[in-house]
């Protein structure tokens, strides 16, 4: 006992120390509270014309008083259930934090008071270390000293990221439901609480149902602490947040929302208006969007589909247009990114490939026959049998009896890395139902992927920006492709000469388009839960998706039918090439692709966000 008055004596010399150092630099806490505009991104399309602005946080401080009592109580029973009686650091939290991470073998719970998560928001860096944490601690005390536990509370509401670009719980209230933060209801208000554990990861235009689960989550700690009672709960569970359409019509929402993400995720908010060059084509952004919402809207009542997303993409990777989502539920949730869904037959290019670089030909003959693979008995969609068929035919009729031969042959590992190198970054089971497309992925990955068999073998990272400006006219960023060889020329003009035959005699017959080649796969998941067209013509590669949210099955909808015609419809508005394709070598060495794929969000940003860091923050 007699060490503890020495270790007090300790920590409030250390406390002083630090205070004394820090001192000079704070600023006053008066003008953290002023009223001023923030920083402004616009969002330029490929021929530089305006598409959207965004604002990075509120346009002035909104006081406590005009922020909905239940979203307060919402953050703080969330994220500081203490906050009303502790000093800025909390040790019963931390000693509680510390015991139930030793508990659980993992670092499950932090111990970090709101106070101290605003001193790091207002003036350290992301840093993890010792040194960081013990300034954090000497921030908060300081504080606490200064400002009141409203103040506190109000500056950490105004001032912390909730995802999708919006800073502050007004600017996240009106970016997600289009209302002010002093009107939100009490499952609006969890979900916002609860994205302040992963603003990105959780943003519910990236995962509304992570959005959802965690709102969750959020409403059982306002129970455990009082806050709400179990049937307000129950009710507000009963009826979970939905995302506002308001501004779903802008050209391009679903492609700005994904931009900004990765923008905000890897340099922080900035500090001075900014302008995105994208890649997107204004003509075919609305075409894509027309094509998508006119199917919906004619055939998705009586064949049960009420969703649907579009992926364009030039062969040299750049994102032209993007429909994210459409039709009866329509919100700012973003199927072409974000959402995972078994592809199906979409995948068996992979697996044909693999064959390819293994010795096979098109004209291989392969047994449609009775197969058993372990437990596996895989079935063609007709439940009939064709004999002997060249691999041609099979990959054409979309036949899944001769897959599973395939896949024996070559082993489900080399299936696996041939996706990984053409760019899913998804996880993909080494088994061999993936000839038939079980593992997930994103419409996005699927398209992107699909880019060297458009080009002979030569692929881009997926790309959306061309280049960053500041507000003084200084590029900060200028983006530059690095085409690489993922498939050798042999295998790719095999590949590609039978994803034409998909279209000429197969199950992507409705695509056809006299005067241009075309050419890709359908692809149609189990009792037509998801189904997909992905292909390309002239220099561009198109990925459709239509289902439905709950995973529920459609009515007899098949890759070749709806997403077929939604596909020809947004392709024919793409400029015809004026000659054969041809093959372009990339100007450096071949290197193996990344399997974490071009699609990825770290990888998305990381090759051009690293580079404006440390300017734009300026």
């Amino acid at each position: 006992m007699a060490a503890v008055p020495t270790l007090m004596v300790v920590a409030m010399i250390v406390w002083v120390v630090t205070f004394a150092i820090y001192a000079p630099s704070l600023p006053d806490t008066d003008a953290l509270m002023a009223v001023r505009d923030e920083p402004v991104i616009t969002i330029l399309a490929a021929d530089d014309t305006p598409i959207a602005q965004r604002v990075t946080g509120g346009r002035r401080f909104v006081p406590l008083d005009e922020i909905s009592p239940l979203l307060v109580k919402a953050v703080v029973a969330t994220e500081d259930s203490r906050f009303w009686q502790h000093f800025g650091i909390d040790p019963i939290g931390i000693a509680r934090a510390f015991v139930t991470n030793m508990t659980s073998g993992s670092v499950s719970e932090g111990g970090s008071t709101i106070t101290q998560q605003l001193a790091k928001i207002l003036f350290l860096t992301p840093e993890r270390s010792l040194k960081r944490k013990l300034e954090e601690a000497t921030l908060a005390i300081w504080l606490e000293a200064r400002l009141s536990k409203k103040d506190i509370l109000a500056l950490y509401l105004n001032k912390v990221y909730l995802g999708a670009g919006a800073y502050g719980v007004e600017a996240a209230s009106r970016r997600y439901f289009a209302k002010p933060a002093s009107a939100l209801n009490l499952a609006e208000a969890a979900m916002i609480a609860g994205l302040l554990k992963a603003p990105s990861a959780l943003a519910p235009t990236n995962d509304l149902q992570g959005a959802r689960d965690r709102a969750d989550t959020v409403l059982g700690r306002m129970v455990a602490v009082g806050y709400i009672t179990e049937d307000q709960m129950l009710a507000a569970r009963a009826r979970p947040a939905r995302l506002s359409t308001e501004g779903s019509d802008d050209l391009g929402s679903a492609f700005v929302a994904w931009v900004l993400d990765g923008l905000i995720a890897y340099m922080g908010k900035p500090t001075h208006d900014i302008k995105i060059a994208t890649t997107l084509d204004p003509k075919l952004q609305k075409s894509a969007d027309r094509a998508v919402r006119q199917a919906l809207a004619s055939d998705g009542p009586k064949l049960d589909v009420n969703q649907g997303a579009a992926v364009l993409l030039r062969d040299d990777g750049a994102v032209v247009a993007m429909v994210g989502g459409e039709g009866t539920r329509g919100d700012g949730f973003n199927r072409a990114v974000a959402a995972r869904r078994q592809p199906g037959s979409a995948f068996k290019p992979f697996l044909y490939l693999a064959a390819m670089e293994a010795g096979f030909t098109p004209s291989t003959i392969v047994l449609d026959g009775p197969i058993k693979i372990g437990n596996w008995t895989p079935q063609n969609y007709d439940n009939h049998y064709r004999g002997e068929v060249t691999l041609a035919k099979a990959f054409a009729e979309s036949l899944n009896v001769p897959a599973a031969r395939v896949i024996r042959e070559v082993g489900p590992d080399k299936v696996v890395e041939v996706a990984h190198r053409l760019g899913i970054a998804s996880a993909i089971q080494s088994v061999p139902s993936i000839a038939l497309g079980t593992s997930e992925t994103t419409l996005i990955e699927l398209t992107g992927a699909y880019l060297p068999f458009a080009t002979g073998g030569i692929t881009n990272a997926i790309y959306a920006v061309r280049r960053v400006t500041d507000d003084r006219g200084k590029v900060l960023y200028r983006n530059e492709p690095a085409p690489r060889r993922v498939i050798e020329p042999g295998p790719a003009e095999a590949m590609r000469s039978m994803m034409q035959g998909v279209v000429e005699d197969g199950t992507g017959r409705a695509v056809a388009m006299p005067g241009r080649i075309v050419a890709g796969k359908t692809g149609t998941t189990q009792n037509s839960r998801d189904a997909w067209f992905v292909g390309w013509s002239g220099d561009y590669v198109l990925g459709v998706w239509v289902g439905n949210d709950d995973n529920t099955p459609m009515r007899g909808v098949t890759g070749g039918g709806m997403p077929a015609r939604i596909w020809r419809s947004i392709m024919s508005a793409t400029p015809a090439p004026a000659s054969a394709p041809s093959v372009r070598e990339p100007p450096v060495a071949t290197a193996p692709a990344s399997k974490t794929g071009p699609l990825d969000l770290a990888r998305r940003g990381a090759n051009w966000l690293n580079q404006l860091v440390d300017r734009a923050l300026e």
